[in-house]
């Protein structure tokens, strides 16, 4: 994949450790590619869990997947205030048009606010000794979480609301070109 990618619509699916299915997303447009991350951008897009039941997301929200980093997270652009979810997981890869990642159920809140909820202590140590996860997974996967922590509170990359809007709007310029497009070829 290169920056020619970008504008290009593009899936994701989040594995469990096991390598069996957890959720997949539909399609999701590239704004942005470089050789730490890929940043995708989604607006009511379709989510199928593992065991089947399906859901649209809510809001428009930028997700940047990071290819040497043990989390990737998503900007939810609520009403009035961009509140951040981050999943600690495997590094992402990109296969064919699919972004792939293992999750490792520690999750992270951003909240308008700046206050930061963990989320999911529980589901973690139920799965590590489910799936027998190696200490050394154990504390790259803490390792993780506490370096997102500290990137939440200093408000660094990528956990900043300019940047995000910036890619927002990189997405809605992108997509009314590809429109025009379409309806100039039907002329």
């Amino acid at each position: 994949m290169n920056n020619n990618y970008i504008g290009k619509w593009i899936h994701v699916q989040s594995y469990k450790h096991d390598k069996s299915l957890h959720r997949t997303w539909d399609t999701a447009m590239v704004v942005d590619y470089n050789e730490h991350y890929i940043v995708i951008v989604s607006n009511r897009t379709k989510v199928i869990e593992g065991d089947g039941r399906r859901w649209y997301t809510r809001e428009p929200a930028v997700s940047v997947f990071f290819f040497k980093e043990w989390f990737n997270f998503i900007a939810m652009f609520k009403q009035d205030a961009i509140m951040y979810y981050c999943n600690i997981a495997s590094p992402s890869l990109i296969d064919e048009d699919c972004i792939k990642y293992i999750d490792y159920d520690l999750d992270l809140k951003l909240m308008p606010d700046k206050n930061i909820i963990q989320l999911d202590t529980k589901e973690y140590e139920y799965h590590r000794k489910k799936y027998g996860y190696s200490g050394d997974l154990d504390l790259v996967v803490k390792h993780a979480n506490e370096k997102v922590k500290i990137l939440m509170e200093e408000g660094s990359f990528p956990f900043v609301d300019q940047i995000m809007k910036e890619y927002y709007d990189k997405f809605l310029e992108i997509k009314k070109q590809q429109e025009e497009h379409i309806l100039f070829k039907k002329e």
